[in-house]
């Protein structure tokens, strides 16, 4: 098992590439603590793991919260005495072009994509510099690598987070704390499927694998990352995306 006896917080693990990380960890090795606003979806993916015989607990998060981050934080070292792995999966659209994007939309993506990571890495680096040892893995976008038309405030969060991953890379290292993150591509998600059939169709087309990705192989890549096999990786923004910015 490549992440036995470590302890993984992943935010937004209701759904989507959340929730196949966490059942992917889970038969790895690793306890979970599934961090969700959704309370019925959190709960089910953690009876989904332990039906399969991995070790997980739900805990309702909202990460604009700061409260309820501290709480999740203390709740998992008191039940485990440690964390090993932050994954900042929670994110939000509300897309419009520039000239009909209200103020609203753009503090709430803000708030939950980009402050959200900005809480949660504070809660746990104290935790992780006591260990000296700890992975902080962030999921950016491709659209933060090449911009996307109607998503001013969605591509600026995960730009943000490229920025904050190779900084804390340079500032936590020397803490024994490695801040890698991913960039998907286009995946087939809650997210992305309200999208127009023949948008996403353009999108397999422009991919050179010729499919949109699945939240495995997301949780494929995240696997790596956390795992003692990526030790001397830091600072690394991954693209699982088919090729598609090629």
């Amino acid at each position: 098992m490549r992440l036995k006896d470590k302890v993984t917080i992943i935010t937004g693990a209701g759904s989507g590439i959340g929730r196949e990380t966490a059942i992917l960890f889970a038969k790895e090795g690793s306890k979970i603590v599934i961090a969700d606003v959704n309370e019925k979806a959190g709960l089910e993916v953690a009876e989904t793991i332990k039906n399969e015989g991995g070790e997980a607990f739900f805990s309702i998060l909202d990460v604009s919260n700061r409260a309820q981050i501290r709480q999740v934080v203390k709740d998992t070292i008191d039940k485990y005495g440690k964390i090993d792995v932050l994954i900042n999966n929670a994110g939000i659209i509300q897309d419009a072009l520039i000239v009909k994007m209200t103020e609203e939309q753009w503090d709430r993506v803000i708030s939950i994509n980009l402050k959200g990571p900005f809480n949660c890495i504070q809660a746990v680096v104290e935790p992780m510099i006591n260990q000296g040892s700890g992975v902080i893995l962030n999921i950016s976008s491709i659209v933060a690598l090449y911009g996307n038309v109607g998503q001013a405030n969605y591509v600026a969060t995960k730009s943000g987070l490229i920025g904050i991953t190779k900084t804390l890379a340079k500032e936590l290292g020397k803490k024994g704390i490695r801040v890698n993150a991913v960039a998907p591509g286009f995946i087939i998600t809650p997210m992305t499927a309200g999208m127009p059939d023949k948008i996403l169709e353009m999108m397999k087309e422009k991919t050179p694998l010729k499919r949109l990705g699945k939240p495995i192989d997301i949780a494929n890549a995240l696997l790596f990352l956390a795992s003692d096999e990526s030790s001397y990786v830091n600072g690394v923004v991954l693209s699982v995306d088919g090729g598609m910015v090629l």
